[in-house]
């Protein structure tokens, strides 16, 4: 799915700010601590004649889980009072909702697999989309994509011997244990028995859905590679984007099935039965839905995990930058935008998201909001992002609410 291409918006309190939001030594303390972090300490008089030289680029300029000033808050919210105090006509929003696939697959017509940067900090925030045990997904935080094969297949030998205990889990929570699997048992052909689907062999499947043009299937696929017994799913429902992951030269049906499903249709069949995935990626896709569907989705790809699965997922944040530059006349409703292009966007709090996916049944592991600044070196400008990411855990005895 779509992440929203920025440019920047930096208030009238940028200059008061600059030495806090730079200079601010990582710690432990008001600013949260991030692990394999790090980005140069820059004062004001310092920041862009380094930039202009090169010396920083807008990649390596980046801080971590940055806390708002009370002013940058304000300012952040009155602007998102003055975006969205003119709503969408009403007919206009229909159109926008029954045609939503097709704006997205005019989206890859036009950009086709060119628009994204591959997801390579997937492994490092979501190590529980890996078949390994808990000692070897907090080695992968630390590690680079190109480190990780290499890593992992020296450890194939060990894993071999800890069996299906072996399973993964967020990094300090206890390992997921392998329930018995009361959903798989509703689509079995006799005692012990599965009917045939793809993947049906495996040993740890996992499922993204809104893959667009693959930039998190073909990392991910690199990857597991190394596990035989791991197989991967992704859907989207632009079927310009099924076929340019189908068309990839690293997509092979020996280990990724990728079809074209709509998730807001709650009556359409997966290719596998509910209760066989051992973890969800949900990242950047349900900010495009509907607010009023959201709910439903989550409930049921909660069907489709097993006992202790997890749903994993990342999306925008309230008043992250790409709210803030939203015109007026673009608002769907509260907090809900349509791009240019008709693709639209939904921007989450930590509590909204608490709410979705605990009343699907599922246990809160982790859910936080990822403030962060980023320089554009063209534009000369510093952008807030803000994202919310969140592990919610199937448990033993799961029953949806509501």
């Amino acid at each position: 799915m779509h992440e929203a291409s920025v440019g920047g918006l930096w208030g009238g309190c940028a200059a008061a700010s600059w030495w806090r939001l730079f200079c601010v030594p990582r710690t432990q303390g008001a600013i949260p601590f991030r692990p394999g972090g790090g980005t140069p300490c820059f004062g004001p008089a310092r920041l862009w004649p380094r930039v202009r030289r090169g010396v920083v680029s807008s990649g390596t300029l980046q801080r971590d889980h940055m806390q708002w000033s009370e002013e940058e808050e304000a300012a952040a919210r009155k602007k998102v009072e003055e975006n969205s105090a003119t709503r969408v006509a009403p007919e206009e929003q229909v159109k926008f909702e029954s045609d939503a696939n097709k704006y997205w697959d005019t989206f890859y017509q036009t950009h086709k697999n060119k628009f994204f940067k591959n997801r390579n900090w997937l492994l490092r925030e979501f190590p529980e989309i890996l078949p390994v045990d808990q000692n070897a997904k907090e080695k992968v935080e630390e590690s680079s994509w190109d480190q990780i094969r290499s890593n992992f297949s020296r450890m194939q030998g060990t894993e071999a011997h800890c069996g299906e205990s072996c399973v993964s889990s967020a990094p300090g929570n206890k390992g997921r244990p392998n329930f018995p699997n009361p959903d798989l048992e509703e689509h079995s052909e006799g005692p012990g028995k599965t009917g045939r689907f793809p993947g049906s062999n495996a040993t740890f499947r996992i499922l993204e859905v809104g893959c667009g043009a693959g930039n998190s299937v073909f990392p991910i696929l690199n990857t597991l590679q190394n596990f035989p017994g791991a197989f991967l799913y992704c859907c989207d429902f632009a079927p310009e984007a099924v076929r340019l992951v189908k068309s990839h030269a690293s997509y092979t049906e020996a280990r990724c099935s990728a079809f074209v499903h709509d998730v807001c249709d709650d009556g359409l069949a997966y290719p596998f039965p509910d209760g066989v995935l051992d973890a969800i990626l949900l990242v950047f896709v349900l900010s495009s839905i509907h607010p009023g569907r959201m709910q439903a989705v989550v409930h049921r790809l909660s069907r489709l995990l097993k006992p202790g699965g997890m749903l994993l997922f990342r999306d925008h944040g309230r008043y992250d930058n790409a709210q803030l530059r939203f015109k007026k006349g673009r608002c769907l409703s509260e907090n809900f935008y349509v791009r240019g292009d008709g693709t639209r966007a939904y921007f989450f709090t930590k509590g909204e998201v608490h709410r979705m996916f605990c009343e699907a049944g599922l246990h809160e592991k982790q859910n936080l909001v990822d403030h962060r600044l980023q320089v554009n070196r063209k534009k000369q400008v510093v952008m807030h992002r803000v994202w919310v990411q969140g592990k919610f855990q199937k448990p033993l005895h799961w029953t949806q609410r509501g």
